[in-house]
């Protein structure tokens, strides 16, 4: 099932106000993005079980000292993450995803930690399985990466978030590497993202479960309305947080807000959590401009 026409509706209004408040504000923006990286990075490694808190993350970023010893292994994974998302803010500007960026990022990810593998797709003998799923053969794998850039460079009438959301559950279909193909997929996404003028997203652990069952019903059905609704909460929420900073609005935690305006903390959570209200999340913590006035009950 495609995006619904009441969430393009949303999105468009959002992207409309961003558009207008972005102007002469880019250096926040860019601001807001770096101050993003430690979550990204910690979201997208914690759905693939390393074991590093949100604060670990942010130290090894600043070359702080952990607390505890971590893997050489997360080190390297969360600084070479980190080095993805940056790169793919500036690369985004210059070019549509192909076979070469693809692997360079793959590289950028990788390099450190398994150079026999950084930087290429599968091959010959290389097999992978994402649970009960066994990714095509290896030699399969350029031609259907070549397929699935082809279609999503003619895919013109689709909607942008089905668009991209196919293309992410095509890819992770395909496995094409050996290591590293979830933390690809989704900083592709951004990529995408970004070509579309649109802020970057986090696929957050907590939503991890309802991110993988978008696989299995892809595999099975072609259904591709969970991932859709993952990725369109997930951008409403990242609008909804730069519009905030962009009106220079004061922001206040949500329980704050509750509390101050006799309002239920969980039919606010509730209303946050379907982006029915401009709430949005800073290191896990739902947040909201304070002077916010519901139009309709939660």
């Amino acid at each position: 099932m495609p995006t619904t026409n009441p969430v393009k509706k949303r999105i468009y209004d959002l992207k409309s106000e961003y558009d207008k408040l972005r102007k002469g504000k880019e250096s926040l923006l860019v601001l807001l993005d770096e101050a993003e990286i430690p979550e990204s990075v910690y979201n997208s490694n914690a759905i693939e079980n390393s074991t590093l808190t949100l604060k670990e993350t942010e130290k090894i970023l600043l070359e702080m000292e952990v607390s505890r010893d971590v893997s050489v292994r997360e080190v390297f994974e969360a600084k070479n993450l980190s080095r993805v998302i940056n790169y793919i803010r500036d690369k985004s500007k210059e070019k549509e995803i192909d076979r070469e960026t693809i692997l360079l990022l793959h590289q950028m990810l990788i390099g450190g930690i398994n150079d026999e593998i950084a930087g290429r797709f599968r091959k010959p003998g290389e097999y992978v399985r994402v649970g009960t799923h066994v990714a095509p053969s290896p030699e399969k794998v350029e031609s259907m990466i070549g397929m699935i850039l082809d279609y999503y460079a003619n895919n013109l009438e689709q909607y942008f978030i089905d668009k991209i959301s196919k293309f992410h559950l095509d890819f992770e279909t395909v496995h094409p590497f050996c290591d590293g193909n979830g933390r690809i997929g989704r900083a592709l996404i951004n990529y995408q993202l970004l070509r579309f003028g649109l802020p970057v997203i986090i696929i957050r652990d907590k939503e991890k479960a309802e991110y993988y069952k978008s696989f299995g019903e892809y595999r099975t059905s072609g259904k591709i309305k969970t991932i859709g609704r993952v990725v369109a909460l997930a951008l409403m929420e990242s609008l909804h947080k730069r519009i905030t900073y962009l009106k220079g609005e004061e922001i206040v935690k949500l329980a704050d807000y509750a509390k101050k305006n006799v309002k239920s903390v969980n039919a606010l959570l509730n209303a946050a959590r379907r982006q029915s209200i401009p709430a949005f999340r800073e290191k896990g913590v739902w947040k909201i401009n304070s002077a916010f006035k519901e139009k309709n009950k939660c």
